[in-house]
């Protein structure tokens, strides 16, 4: 029997160092070729890393959340042969974990270069969904098993992980029969045949908990953590908070998706939105830029940019529609929904999740009255879009339903004056009161 060294891959692009998001193996696993050992990060791209050889897994080289440089040593395999460590150094090699030195004998292999990019792991909806499953006939037993310990993460595959999402089923409750536990379509169809309901521990609902879970801040949720910070930190925000009665631009939107929304796709307010935005950069480029607080320039932008804050399964991204200025309604329209799902199910580029000049954050229904948005730094400014409600407003006398939505926005005030701000978004107000001048060169 030999130890065969696998060291953390070069990713490329230049990355030196990377996240050890998580582990689908342990310590005493038997692995095969081919099978994915651990997930790691690399910006906002995971990736999957697998196993070059047959063998037992002897020792992990870190754990999950830890920054492992690109060549440290990332897993021990004891497999048969002579492997690729001298047997004598590896005996005297200390145990890796959680924070190892990379073995320095000679050659050492890395993983194969062909590691998958794969989505980032949708977090299961709260309430289970029960459906019926093709094969039922395959589960081994009807006895629900009970949830695994806290902060004991479900290992499963991408395309599991996509249908669990899909069905609504919460991964943390399916027994795995695969290795170390993990979970496979069987397992999944098994779950779901049986209820998909998870052991409940006691009948009193008014017992006292005292359960507390702790739960390491990793992955993209480290990297949103480390933005949203660094911008709080830097920028010295600054909020305009403005009605908008949008009733006439939802009659147009009606108008043109009754005319046009089976040819050319449904309509939401955020493209008619972005159109605002477009024509209102134009007498306030200042807004339309980004800052470079360590150099000192303000670069102002003829092309917009726009960000479109996206909440995912993973956690909030910021797609971006490259040259909104260029593109239609429906242009706009569909490259948001394109970048939107590419987001949701992590196969977004690092160049289609940069670059952005503005942005717009809307939470849709769950928009509330008023929102502070964080900049999405080192942009100046970002619009935020509130839940649009019908409510009475007087109008020539007259008190009349009208569907009413706030714009709450966030500005740089290093750059950004605050009349230069309201400006801008009472102008925004004027196209969108007035849609026929969205359409007005």
């Amino acid at each position: 029997m030999g130890i065969h060294v696998i060291k953390m891959p070069d990713i490329g692009e230049g990355i030196a160092e990377v996240e050890l998001v998580a582990w689908n193996v342990k310590v005493g696993d038997m692995i095969t070729e081919d099978q994915v050992m651990a997930d790691v990060m690399t910006d906002k791209a995971t990736i999957e890393i697998p196993s070059p050889v047959h063998g037992k897994v002897i020792a992990l080289g870190g754990a999950a959340g830890q920054v492992m440089a690109v060549g440290s040593e990332l897993i021990r395999i004891e497999v048969e042969g002579a492997g690729n460590v001298d047997a004598n150094a590896a005996a005297a090699a200390p145990t890796p974990a959680p924070a190892p030195a990379p073995a320095k004998a000679e050659p050492v292999a890395t993983a194969p270069a062909s590691v998958v990019e794969k989505p980032a792991a949708p977090t299961p909806a709260k309430a289970p969904v029960a459906a019926a499953a093709t094969s039922a006939a395959k589960t081994s037993s009807s006895v629900p098993s009970a949830a695994r310990a806290n902060g004991e993460k479900p290992i499963a595959s991408p395309a599991v992980r996509r249908r669990a999402w899909d069905l609504g089923v919460e991964l943390q409750f399916v027994p795995g029969t695969g290795a170390a536990g993990r979970i496979t379509q069987d397992d999944l169809d098994a779950y779901v045949a049986r209820g998909s309901a998870p052991i409940a521990s006691g009948g009193n609902s008014y017992r006292e908990l005292h359960e507390e879970t702790a739960i390491p801040v990793i992955g993209l949720r480290r990297k949103i953590a480390q933005k949203m910070q660094d911008a709080k930190r830097r920028i010295p925000h600054f909020s305009y908070v403005e009605e908008v009665d949008v009733t006439e631009l939802e009659a147009l939107r009606t108008q043109l998706n009754q005319k046009w929304g089976k040819e050319r796709g449904k309509l939401s307010l955020l493209p008619l939105l972005m159109r605002a935005v477009v024509l209102a950069v134009r007498d306030y480029p200042q807004i339309n830029a980004r800052y470079d607080d360590e150099a000192g320039v303000v670069t102002q932008f003829a092309a917009v940019h726009l960000g479109i804050a996206a909440q995912t399964p993973a956690g909030l991204m910021v797609p971006v529609v490259r040259h909104a200025e260029a593109r239609d309604l429906w242009g706009n329209a569909n490259e948001m929904g394109r970048l939107a799902e590419a987001a949701r199910i992590g196969k977004a580029t690092r160049e289609e999740l940069s670059g952005s000049t503005i942005t717009i954050s809307s939470l849709g229904a769950l928009g509330g009255i008023v929102s502070t948005p964080v900049i999405n730094s080192p942009e100046v400014a970002i619009i935020g879009v509130n839940k649009m409600v019908e409510r009475p407003m007087i109008r020539n006398g007259q008190v009349v339903a009208r569907k009413m939505m706030n714009l709450s926005s966030s500005f740089d005030h290093r750059v950004v004056d605050g009349m230069d701000a309201a400006q801008f978004i009472q102008t925004i107000r004027g196209y969108l009161e007035c849609p026929a001048t969205l359409f007005i060169e």
